[in-house]
């Protein structure tokens, strides 16, 4: 596929019903517009036995199967980021058909504009599907018990300081006039704890059984079989990155930039990549510079930038730390090395990263 001339490149926008498909031919003309069932004997009766093409395709539920089945069929697979795709999304004169086509030309014309991710294995994803599913539960639970609270202290009562996974057994604790209305709630939330707990005991199996590699970086004070699980599912191979700063842009935890002549202002971190990962890395960082955590050079590091002031700073030290950290777990991962956690304790003048302030 050399020749972009003579590249046929077709763009697929997916729908959950339908996928609208537009095709252009070496001279960027439209010979083709269809649509076809969002189903796998669908897709694969329209790919099969063509000539091999450039197919364009935007991320999205159905984007990991529709992706692998027509790589099957022996073409060339481009899955668009949608956060580089804004041509498209604030496009006017949206709608399935237009989409299709824009894809395909901006396929044609450069491929590096859909800044084409790729999609983990069919195990990983399964994998995930645990972790997701035990976080859904989790809010699900919170949700229930910040409205007990709230519902409680309605009527001048409060329930007992506990922690979220024994909130439940404080069913005698409601008051009488609120038992009917709250009862079932706290026997769901029980419920919920339990299935939980069920998910921590898989979580922990999988990522002493299955993903071994997972213990290189559980030597880190604060991550545990979960955090250390979901980042080696979700970023899944370390060959993808160039080093381990891009992980932390990966999982958006490094500031925006908006740059221009001599104004260059700090802005707040681009939030970009998997939330839940950003969510449990920061976790853990909260962790670290918290009253239990271990001391390490980390810890020392985050704890500096936290003293330096600010309305914001110890979120800003939080963020910062996360940051550091999903670099530190990705060269433990990478090279399976013993974690030393006070290997700088001689240095103290180490220099703060001034970006890291702008977290």
């Amino acid at each position: 596929m050399e020749g972009q001339d003579s590249t046929i490149v077709t763009g697929v926008d997916i729908g959950d019903r339908y996928c609208h498909i537009c095709v252009l031919d070496g001279d960027a003309e439209v010979i083709e517009e269809t649509r076809v069932k969002t189903k796998p004997e669908a897709i694969e009766r329209y790919f099969s036995g063509k000539e091999r093409m450039r197919v364009a395709l935007e991320v999205g539920t159905h984007s990991p199967w529709i992706s692998s089945l027509i790589a099957d069929q022996g073409h060339e697979v481009l899955v668009a980021n949608a956060r580089k795709l804004r041509m498209i999304y604030e496009n006017d004169q949206k709608d399935d058909r237009t989409d299709a086509e824009m894809l395909a030309r901006v396929a044609r014309m450069d491929p590096k504009l859909l800044s084409p991710i790729q999609h983990r294995g069919e195990e990983a994803r399964a994998s995930l599907a645990v972790i997701r599913s035990r976080d859904i539960l989790v809010q699900g639970r919170t949700k229930l018990v910040n409205h007990v609270r709230g519902s409680v202290k309605a009527f001048g009562a409060r329930m007992p300081s506990c922690s979220t996974g024994s909130f439940g057994k404080h069913v005698g604790e409601i008051p009488e006039n609120l038992a009917a209305a709250l009862t079932p709630v706290m026997n769901t939330i029980q419920e919920l704890t339990g299935r939980i707990r069920e998910y921590d005991r898989r979580i922990e199996q999988a990522a002493k059984e299955e993903i071994p590699e997972t213990a290189a970086l559980r030597q880190v004070g604060g991550v545990g079989a979960l955090t250390s699980l979901a980042f080696v599912l979700i970023l899944e191979n370390p060959g993808r990155f160039k080093n381990g700063r891009v992980v932390g842009s990966y999982v958006g935890l490094c500031p925006r930039r908006d740059q221009s002549g001599d104004a260059n202002p700090q802005l707040r971190i681009a939030k970009t990549g998997n939330p839940y990962l950003r969510r449990l890395l920061v976790g853990s960082a909260h962790y670290i510079l918290g009253p239990f955590g271990p001391d390490s050079d980390l810890r020392r590091w985050g704890l500096k930038l936290a003293e330096r002031g600010g309305k914001n700073a110890k979120k800003r030290a939080a963020v910062a730390v996360a940051r550091k950290l999903s670099v530190l777990l990705f060269r433990l991962w990478q090279t399976g090395e013993v974690y030393e956690p006070l290997r700088r304790s001689g240095d103290d003048d180490q220099r703060l990263d001034a970006a890291s302030v702008g977290a």
